[in-house]
Order: structure tokens, then C-alpha cells, then sequence
């Protein structure tokens, strides 16, 4: 199970599932899970993307916080989530309370359904540049680090044999060299 909660794009996380051999082998993607604040919801679709790219991804919805709202209130929101993905399971929460049996292993994730949505989704392109990629995120964290709840990944780094591994919560970000690529690797190329 992915969750999406914070991620502006899930795709690269659930990529991961697809396209890095050592996780393809010892995992299998489950569900997208993603939770929507139902008081705020229709307000963060108007400031930006990524709620609605969220919900968009999103195989299995937590509405949460449905006792901070009206039932008509409940209805438009819910009403927005089926508009943006008619596919997803939504589960209406309060603190985000479920019976975990209710979201795992209910094998969720539709691999199709996605590449109709996002046709790029398994494509690789080529290696990461290093200066680019620290003065982006570097950028990014300075600009919107407040609004980033997590962050992490497995980078190809332009000459590297190693992954370039990274995470962070907000403005904080760690990353060290991980494992190296294995001859034959799928991975990001020129």
C-alpha cells in the first residue's frame, strides 16, 4: 500500500513497484491510498493540482474529517472525488479511523487503469543530472519545504553505479548513495 497524503505526484513512489527490479521482486503494489480532508478538500482543489492528482491516482480514498461538515457539505465533496475518479473505494472517516481489513490486501491497484490516465507512467527517461537535481531540490525546499510532508526516491544519477537514495519531511532532506545498479538494470537511460 502506497499513501499519497502530501505527495504533489504519487506516480514516481508506485513507478517504483514497476521499475526497480530489487523492489519488483520482493514487494507487490496493493492499493494507493489516499486521504482527503473533507473540510478542506474543495479549497485545496482551487489553490492548485495536487489534491485532484491525488485523488486521480488514488485506488482507495479515506474522506476524512466527515464530522466537521454537513451532510450536504459531505455530499458536494464526495461528489467532486467520484467526478475526478469514478474507480476509487472511498472509506468516510473520522481521524481516520478504519478497520485495516477494509484496505488491505484487496489488490486495488489497476496497472491499466493508470496507463490510461498517465500513458507515461512506466517510461524511463535519462539519468539525473547532480548540480541540477541540488539546485532544484534545494529550490523547492527553500520555496515550498513547509508544504512538503514527505519526500523520498531512488535517483539514477548521471555516472553513478550506485542509487542515489533520498528523504525528507518539510524543509528537511537526507540522502546517501545506496546499492550499486546491477549489470542489465532496469534504470534510467540516455
Amino acid at each position: 500500500i502506497v499513501e499519497t497524503t502530501g505527495l504533489a505526484d504519487p506516480g514516481p513512489v508506485a513507478q517504483t513497484f514497476f521499475t526497480d527490479d530489487d523492489v519488483k521482486a520482493r514487494t507487490k503494489l496493493d492499493a494507493i491510498v489516499t486521504v482527503v480532508d473533507a473540510k478542506h478538500f474543495l479549497g485545496q482543489l482551487e489553490q492548485g493540482s495536487e489534491a485532484e492528482e491525488q485523488v486521480a491516482f488514488a485506488d482507495v480514498i479515506l474522506l476524512n474529517k466527515t464530522d466537521l461538515v454537513s451532510a450536504d457539505e459531505l455530499a458536494k465533496v464526495e461528489g467532486k472525488i467520484t467526478a475526478i475518479n469514478p474507480y476509487a473505494r472511498i472509506h468516510k472517516t473520522q481521524k481516520s479511523q478504519i478497520d485495516l481489513a477494509a484496505i488491505l490486501d484487496k489488490g486495488a491497484f489497476d496497472l491499466k487503469r493508470i496507463l490510461e490516465f498517465e500513458p507515461d507512467f512506466l517510461t524511463l527517461v535519462r539519468p539525473v543530472d547532480p548540480d541540477r537535481f541540488q539546485k532544484w531540490m534545494g529550490a523547492l525546499l527553500q520555496l515550498r519545504g513547509g508544504d512538503i510532508f514527505r519526500s523520498k526516491g531512488i535517483l539514477a544519477i548521471d555516472g553513478a553505479p550506485r542509487r542515489y537514495v533520498y528523504q525528507g519531511v518539510h524543509m528537511m532532506m537526507d540522502s546517501d548513495w545506496g546499492s550499486p545498479w546491477k549489470d542489465g538494470e532496469k534504470r534510467s537511460s540516455k
